[in-house]
This record gives structure tokens, sequence and C-alpha cells, in this order.
């Protein structure tokens, strides 16, 4: 799983990789993963609750923010044009829907050593993690700062959106030791049959 976007709701873009249909979410047991590496529940909260009607509410999501923040890099016009109007339209419904709900809420408590620690108070509830993550996406899709700095990688089959917070904003790859790597051992292997190539000729 990867947690390197910037932002909350990008993380759980990132579960999902469709050129490769690469499914990060595929039980309620990654969900607690995501949910806890995402730092939206601290670790060790029982989620006894947590089921396949999770799975497919934070799935959901995933889907309706990924279409709002494709269109938003697709420019001004993008949600009709890249969803078509209805779906874009019902993305943003169901995004503010969700973002509508109250958050879990926070509480500080004593752990065994007598250390304040974080714990979810009021039992935890799908909707109140969605509304948690949905809210994270109202306030990138409405924050021109956020949203100047919204990258689509640039490495071959990588479909991961970033915010590009790197000094110059010239960052290229969601991962320089992924993507950038690969593309930088792509160069290299294309210079060196160049040169065979140029050599063979000679």
């Amino acid at each position: 799983m990867w947690f390197d976007s910037g932002r909350v709701c990008l993380d759980l873009l990132a579960t999902f990789t469709p050129h490769g249909d690469a499914e990060g979410i595929r039980d309620a047991d990654e969900l607690r993963l995501w949910l806890v590496g995402a730092g939206l529940v601290p670790d060790r909260t029982p989620l006894g609750r947590l089921g396949p009607d999770w799975v497919a509410a934070f799935r959901g999501l995933r889907a309706d923010v990924d279409s709002l923040v494709r269109a938003e890099l697709a420019g001004a016009a993008g949600p009709q044009e890249a969803a078509g109007p209805q779906e874009a339209a019902g993305a943003l419904t169901r995004v503010n829907a969700a973002a509508a709900g109250p958050p879990p809420g926070l509480c500080a408590v004593r752990d065994r050593e007598g250390h304040l620690v974080r714990e979810l108070c009021g039992g935890v509830e799908c909707p109140g993690l969605l509304a948690a993550v949905a809210r994270d996406a109202v306030e990138l899709l409405t924050d021109p700062g956020d949203l100047a700095l919204l990258r689509a990688c640039e490495g071959d089959g990588c479909a991961r959106v970033y915010l590009d917070t790197s000094r110059g904003h010239r960052r290229r790859w969601c991962s320089s030791e992924q993507c950038g790597n690969r593309e930088r051992v792509a160069r290299h292997r294309r210079r060196v049959r160049s040169v065979a190539g140029v050599a063979g000729k000679g």
C-alpha cells in the first residue's frame, strides 16, 4: 500500500491500478490495513463490524473521487468531457453526501504505561470513516492551491495521482525509487541500444 500522495483521498485512489486491474482492497483485512496505514484508525482499534459492505462502500467512494480528480487533471471542462455530465454529477453528489456525515471523534486516553494515545470515540462506523475521506476529497477539489499541485505520475503504466510539493514543483513520478528508477533504467537501455545500433552500422 502506498501513502505518499499528500492526501488521504489520493492514497485511497492508489489502492487500485486500472491498467493492471490490481485491486488493493480485496477484502476486509486489506481495508483494515489501509485504514490504519492512512491514519484514519489508530492501531489496535477494534473494527468488529468491518465486512464486505465496508469494502464495497470504500471502493464506491474511490471510484467517485477518482472520476472527479481525473476530470480536474483533464482541465476546467473536465467533469462533463471526461466522465459525461450525468456520471460526473452523480459522483459529485455521492461524494458530497458522504462528506456531509460526521467524521469519527478523537479522544486522548491513557495506555497501560500511562502515555496519552489516540482513540476513536463513540465506536467506529463505516459512514464516519467514509466522511473523513470524502471531506478530504472536497477540500482538495475546492482548494485552488492544492489543485495547482495535482499531478499524474509519468511512469509507464502508472495511474497514481499525487500532490507535487517538491521544491520547484518538478516531481514527475509518484515514487523516484519505483517509477522514477524504472524510467531511468529504460532510458539507459534505450541509449545502449542506440549506441549498439550506430556501432553496428559502422
